[in-house]
């Protein structure tokens, strides 16, 4: 497909990395290969069970802007995209999740923004068995133009999570992000983290210095399902995660506001790892161990009570709303732009 008469040539490579996704990697191929700003489509098969990678194959049909690579062993998806970065040359990189969607004509206004070496669009959420043209088809779009500055405080912020509020953390954008950016800062995904890989690029991003720019136009579309969980993830990932964030808040020094964001964070998924190694402790060795854990020291309770009574109400939560097609969106639409 060729660009519009007057648009630039195509120039975005889209990185998708893939695992046991044969159901639905077809529809997110097709639909990056719609667009015609895509110079690239790089799938990269991550030791899948199924059939992945013919379903990648089958989607493109003749396209030769369609590359798959199978990796023989399971590398995560931060190690998965770095591959698929090495694998593509486009001058921007776009991430694209194997179970989810690019909307038709996402690209073409976040590359007319100006200054940026990050742009991010707005993210609806919809319903894992939705068909690909239902779901589009009653996503809102939200203003049509218009872009304003993250900076590092604010993102940071954007990854807190409030009591009584859904998660909408900003860890979820999928910017566009201009190759040149990464490689001169050295950027790539941390293969260490199988959680929060997104955040942390973001994060190191800002810290070097890099224009990250947000609109609430919604130019993607992530599939979900009910039921998931943070106190779910992996005690070995939530330790990585917070370790990252650590990492950060030491890069920071000097920016008051930018600590403030990154201690909050760095907080909060410690005390996520804390309750995840307590319902380790229960289910592994009983509720005695479990109590011993969160009572030595017995600073240790107070978050690990507040984490389960969080849970509870999460699956209660998760219940409700079950097979909307459009549940929710990352970001407002009727708000200003801005974090």
């Amino acid at each position: 497909m060729s660009a519009p008469a007057g648009a630039p040539g195509p120039s975005v490579a889209v990185i998708v990395a893939a695992r046991d996704a044969e159901a639905t990697v077809g529809d997110a191929v097709a639909s990056a290969l719609a667009e015609p700003e895509v110079a690239e489509v790089v799938v990269i098969d991550d030791a899948s069970g199924d059939d992945t990678a013919g379903a990648a194959r089958r989607a493109a049909g003749r396209d030769g802007r369609l590359t798959v690579h199978r990796s023989g062993r399971n590398l995560g998806p931060a190690a998965a995209r770095n591959l698929a970065i090495a694998r593509s040359s486009a001058p921007l990189i776009a991430v694209l999740d194997a179970d989810d969607l690019l909307l038709p004509g996402r690209f073409a206004p976040l590359l007319a923004e100006p200054d940026w070496d990050l742009i991010a669009d707005n993210i609806a959420f919809v319903a894992a068995e939705a068909p690909p043209a239902e779901a589009r088809a009653r996503v809102r779009r939200g203003p049509a133009e218009g872009s304003v500055p993250l900076d590092l405080a604010a993102f940071v912020r954007g990854n807190l999570s409030r009591r009584g509020a859904r998660r909408g953390e900003l860890g979820f954008l999928k910017p566009v992000m201009r190759r040149a950016v990464l490689d001169g800062l050295g950027l790539r995904y941390d293969p260490a983290l199988r959680l929060g890989e997104d955040y942390d690029l973001y994060v190191r991003a800002l810290l070097g210095g890099a224009r990250f720019r947000l609109t609430r136009r919604v130019g993607y579309a992530a599939r979900v399902r009910a039921g998931s969980l943070s106190a779910r993830h992996r005690t070995a990932d939530l330790a990585a995660l917070a370790a990252a964030s650590a990492r950060h808040l030491a890069a920071a020094r000097g920016s008051p506001e930018a600590e403030a964001a990154i201690e909050a964070h760095r907080r909060q998924v410690s005390e996520r790892h804390l309750l995840r190694a307590f319902l380790d402790a229960k289910a592994e060795r009983g509720f005695g161990a479990a109590l011993s854990l969160a009572l030595r020291p017995p600073s240790n309770l107070p978050p690990i009570a507040a984490g389960v009574i969080a849970d509870k109400l999460g699956r209660a939560r998760g219940a409700e709303g079950h097979g909307e097609i459009v549940g929710r969106y990352l970001l407002p639409l009727d708000a200003p732009s801005g974090a």
